[in-house]
């Protein structure tokens, strides 16, 4: 019952030969990474497997083996499959287009396709389903799609969604692999008589394997891992998957801990042997392609029906991904009454005045959004910085641990970790009194988004050249000294990058605040939630639109940020 206990022990057990009063801070952060991270992720699987204070690995099987489990877990595995194959299909097109074409020119479609992905899922999801409901947008403006809800209320339905969310990791992945392909390599194959389709086959797709692999692997894991979208979508025609199961067993009377502790450590198996596979995969087929020889970029030239119909497969893409559920959720925002539908004369602004005026749990709402988003950044950036710093100045066999646990949440679904923390908190609680109050939502997001911090941190620390510190000492500063004067103004970008991308992301976590957020407090996501299923939809949309604009307004911002650091 005192694990943090035992494992400052197992800290202190590592260290023993290295000298301890040296690397004192990184045992220190070490000790705080392992209660905050370890220690929930070890209750999770000790309470997947004790049993009335024994182990009983019969009632693992006895769970999974239940009514509907083994339907559950088949469930999130195909739509991992499906939602790969769907988001392929999407991107590859997209990939070739944007790195071997003349389409490579137009940069600006590099920031354009992230949208969807920097918008948040169930935000999306309450726009599609808006507007393909009975009677619902679609209906309204053509009639004759009366109908078309049974098709998109489907597993197909759901996958096309969750593709549109994802597919820019996909774009990503292959744009990057191929554009690192020497044009060459495809000239050779022509001049040898290959055609376009034998050279696809021959010389392209093996070479952007490797790439394809990590980029499935992360789609995969993004969409068994993903609540908000079958939460919203997928609910509303049976549809169970790992975090919807999950989500009910933690939050639904009879609570369910320890089912929803063995669903959790079969995702983390699941994620685990899908790691395992991309290793695998990469490690067979990785091509050096990129040397000290330059390689030459052959623009292809496109016929102009070619061209034609690439910018309408764009367009298609962009009014699925951006356009349908954008519009959705701005003009029901400003829809008057939803009886009359999209109507002139039934718009108004009412139910944006009223989140600021009338409406006190959406001001409390966006109070309590801002104050976690701002607290956990804050902490992320100082303990990043502060674990960044304290390995890079360690020489201590222990550094590579505490850097692999800092990263840890990163590879995990995050639904895990939060039971996790509930179970660890719950448990402590006589200890440390933190569960069911704000305290433990603001650690939550600190565990869930700390690598964000770490890895910008780190990256800045790779520019820094080791003979400027040298310098410093050289000339009589303190560590302080140099740590302000040299090391902080060069990191400075990293921290402040990590910070606002921990904002933008905890402003509207959805998951963590509807797991453990404290009895009647509401965030933005779960105001937006419980306004869409009370039947609140107009006020719900419109606060769906504020989370987006000061998301949007703070990437901006950094963005200008990093351009003027450049500059």
């Amino acid at each position: 019952k005192t694990p943090p206990f035992v494992m400052v022990l197992i800290i202190l057990e590592l260290m023993k030969a290295d000298n301890i009063k040296k690397h004192i801070p990184l045992v220190l952060l070490a000790a705080l990474l392992m209660l905050m991270i370890v220690c929930p992720l070890v209750m999770i699987f000790a309470k997947a497997v004790i049993v009335d204070g024994r182990l009983d690995f019969l009632s693992v099987w006895q769970t999974l083996k239940a009514d509907g489990n083994l339907e559950m877990i088949g469930n999130s595995l195909l739509l991992g499959v499906l939602v790969v194959i769907v988001s392929t299909i999407i991107a590859a097109p997209l990939a070739y287009l944007f790195s071997r074409t003349s389409f490579a020119r137009y940069r600006f479609f590099d920031i354009i396709f992230m949208i969807p992905f920097m918008t948040p899922p169930y935000i999306a999801s309450m726009g599609w389903i808006l507007f393909m409901q009975k009677r619902g947008l679609l209906q309204q403006f053509i009639p004759a799609m009366a109908g078309s809800e049974k098709w998109f209320f489907s597993l197909g339905g759901l996958v096309i969604v969750m593709s549109l969310h994802v597919f820019p990791f996909m774009l990503t992945m292959l744009k990057n692999a191929m554009l690192n392909i020497p044009s060459s390599l495809e000239e050779s194959g022509a001049v040898f008589g290959a055609g376009f389709a034998r050279r696809l086959r021959k010389i392209f797709l093996p070479l952007i394997s490797g790439n394809y692999a990590i980029g499935a692997l992360l789609v995969f894991v993004k969409t068994i891992a993903e609540y908000g979208t079958p939460a919203t979508l997928g609910k509303r025609f049976g549809f169970e998957v790992f975090t919807t199961e999950i989500h009910r067993c933690a939050t639904v009377a009879p609570i369910q801990f320890g089912k929803s502790a063995t669903l959790a450590s079969v995702l983390i198996g699941v994620c685990l042997v899908m790691w395992m596979l991309q290793n695998y995969i990469t490690s067979r087929k990785s091509y050096n392609l990129v040397g000290g020889k330059g390689s030459r970029f052959a623009e292809i030239r496109l016929p102009l029906i070619v061209k034609v119909l690439a910018w309408a497969y764009i367009a298609v893409v962009l009014i699925l991904a951006i356009g349908i559920p954008y519009f959705s959720i701005i003009s029901t925002s400003l829809i008057k009454l939803r009886g009359y539908g999209f109507a002139a004369g039934n718009f108004t602004f009412a139910h944006y005045i009223e989140l600021f005026t009338e409406n006190v749990k959406g001001v409390s709402a966006i109070k309590n959004s801002l104050f976690l988003a701002t607290t956990s950044a804050s902490i992320c950036a100082v303990l990043g910085t502060a674990l960044v710093l304290a390995i890079r100045g360690s020489k201590s066999r222990l550094k590579k641990v505490v850097e692999a646990i800092g990263l840890l949440p990163e590879m995990l679904p995050s639904i895990v970790l939060v039971i996790g923390i509930m179970l660890f908190w719950n448990q402590i609680y006589n200890i440390l009194p933190m569960y069911n109050t704000m305290g433990i939502l603001v650690l939550a997001y600190v565990v869930l988004f700390l690598p964000y911090t770490v890895q910008y941190v780190t990256s800045s620390f790779t520019q820094i050249s080791e003979s400027l510190m040298a310098a410093g000492r050289g000339f009589g500063g303190s560590p302080f000294y140099i740590f302000r004067k040299i090391t902080m103004p060069l990191i400075i970008k990293g921290i402040v990058t990590g910070w606002m991308m921990t904002f933008i992301i905890a402003f509207r976590e959805l998951v963590t605040a509807s797991l453990i957020a404290p009895p009647n407090t509401l965030v933005v996501s779960t105001y937006i939630m419980r306004e869409f299923e009370q039947g609140s939809v107009s006020i719900g949309m419109a606060m769906a639109v504020l989370c987006v604009l000061l998301t949007t307004t703070a990437l901006l911002i950094l963005n200008r940020f990093i351009d003027r650091q450049k500059g």
